[in-house]
């Protein structure tokens, strides 16, 4: 059976994807020197959240995530970020193949609340592997499941990510708000003839800070 194993050797943004993408280069070795008909592949991505250090401003604004950071070290745990899959076609010793991240903005994901509190600096990632195997037999081509240990660690740039989103989204966020209450902040826009749902939600604001 083929014996792959996978390193992350770069990662891009792509421009001129329909969502915030990070494009990650992946090598995959074949060691035992057979020839690979292709794989069918999966791969889950998790953040590794307790390997990095943080500044006070950071610490700060990962409480809503975490916690207050005297009880980290029993609430800081990986955060999944997502699952994404591709086809790596025939190859035999070495292959690089493309793995496309797409990267959401909603802060109700844990993983873009995480990346959205983060000034600078990288993020540890790990990506587990999974799937099937497609090599030329004795009867021909034969599926083989990949063994479940396959795995790598990377370090993803803060700035990658922010860059990604800020192609799409510059110098803006989502919340996802319940239908009544967007019901009542276009009231509240109308009445006080606001320009922009930035001026509601600083007018909101301000009055409650009087």
């Amino acid at each position: 059976m083929p014996a792959l194993t996978f390193t992350v050797t770069g990662a891009r943004v792509e421009p001129h994807a329909a969502l915030p993408t990070v494009v990650l280069a992946l090598a995959i070795d074949e060691r035992q020197g057979l020839a690979v008909e292709g794989v069918a592949l999966q791969c889950q991505l998790n953040l590794e959240p307790q390997r990095r250090r943080y500044s006070p401003a950071e610490e700060e604004r990962l409480v809503d995530l975490f916690g207050a950071p005297r009880r980290w070290s029993s609430t800081v745990r990986p955060l999944p970020w997502i699952d994404t899959s591709l086809f790596v076609p025939p190859f035999s010793g070495q292959t690089e193949v493309e793995l496309s991240i797409p990267c959401s903005y909603d802060l109700e994901v844990s993983a873009a609340k995480y990346f959205h509190a983060l000034d600078d600096g990288d993020v540890p990632v790990r990506l587990l592997f999974r799937g099937t195997i497609f090599a030329r037999g004795e009867r021909g081509i034969e599926m083989t499941p990949m063994p479940w240990d396959r795995e790598a660690a990377w370090r993803l740039p803060v700035r990658l990510w922010r860059e990604a989103i800020d192609g799409h989204f510059p110098n803006a966020g989502w919340l996802r708000l319940r239908k009544q209450t967007i019901d009542a902040l276009m009231a509240f826009k109308g009445r006080h003839a606001l320009a922009s749902w930035d001026g509601v939600i600083e007018t909101l604001l301000s009055e409650v800070e009087r």
